[in-house]
């Protein structure tokens, strides 16, 4: 197995295909430079602090899963996989704001080959006052929202990271999507819309895009609420020989939350882990499976999940080192004081004292 590195360091950058080229986000990194420089000489704390997305809001009337698997027979004829994640970290606080940090990355096996490219961080001071302006700044730059019918849904400060990463994963997916051509695209998450996270009509266009082109999209989530009889969909493995799906029927949700994808239960190796599933619905029922297939035969597996949406996920996730690099450059760049705030946790009770993210 190979691994090779794109490094952005023009204003185009490298996808699977020469046909596959798209202009590097230049607003984000516009809007990080302007938000960093409204906080120059002022203090912030530090904070090492990751940012989950929420947990799915998923409520269905109903859903169940049919017990007989269906059996998956790998094909090896060479296809593209292509998998997109991105991540986003608080690294420290000011008196007005947040410092955040986001991050992208695509990674696409090819002739037995993995090349990724990584975008970013961009670093954002976030703060009451600018907050409306990175957000709409952004969405109208990608996604030619209008600046009033952006306004309504305007986040809060606290919403703002995931906000701004979630946003910036659907442009990196919305790119793949209109770039890439007869692949396998791979997801992080469901093919749920209708939040604010994820409008239906900009998940709704993104499908089609992959669509035109050829392409399946399949989405895999790490966690899923969606139960049968109070038992988590993912715990119900038959005793079958991997690999295999399971199918789910009458799943309907409450709007205005929509469904764009079938869901299933993939168990793809001999290891009992299973993920939940999401093709798009569009597809036909033998293009979803057969899009399953050629992803089994052309990608790895540890612990049942694609080796290529496992690389996304961790090159774009942030390690401490480069956390306290992001804390140097905007000391030394801004002229940002680091401040130590005492925890009050451990202050007021001692080992009893978990943090903030333990209350």
């Amino acid at each position: 197995m190979v691994i090779e590195q794109y490094t952005v360091t023009t204003q185009r950058y490298n996808f699977p295909q020469p046909t596959m080229d798209t202009v590097l986000p230049r607003r984000f990194l516009e809007q990080s430079i302007q938000s960093l420089r409204q906080v120059h000489n002022e203090a912030f704390e530090q904070n090492q602090q990751s940012l989950q997305y929420p947990t799915s809001m998923e409520n269905p009337f109903s859903i169940a899963l049919k017990p007989h698997p269906i059996l998956l027979i790998p094909r090896t004829q060479q296809t593209l996989v292509v998998a997109v994640d991105t991540s986003t970290m608080k690294i420290g606080e000011t008196c007005t704001g947040l410092i955040i940090a986001v991050r992208g990355a695509t990674v696409w096996k090819q002739n037995r080959h993995y090349r990724y490219t990584r975008m970013g961080p961009f670093i954002f001071h976030i703060t009451e006052d600018n907050k409306n302006d990175v957000f709409n700044s952004l969405e109208k730059a990608y996604f030619n929202v209008s600046q009033t019918a952006n306004c309504r849904f305007a986040p809060t400060t606290l919403q703002m990271p995931t906000r701004i990463a979630s946003l910036f994963e659907r442009w990196m997916q919305s790119s793949l999507a209109k770039t890439a051509e007869n692949a396998i695209i791979l997801f992080d998450g469901s093919l749920t819309a209708g939040t604010i996270d994820t409008p239906a009509k900009r998940m709704h266009e993104i499908l089609d895009a992959a669509r035109r082109r050829g392409n399946t999209v399949l989405a895999f989530s790490k966690g899923t609420s969606l139960r049968v009889s109070g038992r988590l969909i993912t715990d119900q493995l038959p005793e079958h020989e991997p690999p295999y799906l399971l199918e789910t029927s009458n799943l309907k949700l409450k709007p205005p939350t929509v469904l764009l994808g079938e869901v299933y239960v993939a168990r793809l190796n001999r290891a009992r882990i299973a993920f939940r599933l999401d093709i798009d619905r569009e597809i036909s029922e033998s293009g979803q499976l057969e899009a399953v297939e050629k992803l089994v035969g052309n990608d790895l597996y540890l612990q049942s999940y694609p080796e290529t949406l496992r690389l996304a996920h961790i090159l774009c996730t942030f390690t401490a080192n480069e956390v306290l690099a992001m804390q140097h450059f905007a000391k030394r760049k801004y002229g940002i004081q680091l401040v130590n705030r005492p925890d009050m946790h451990r202050l007021l009770f001692g080992p009893f004292g978990r943090g903030e993210s333990h209350a």
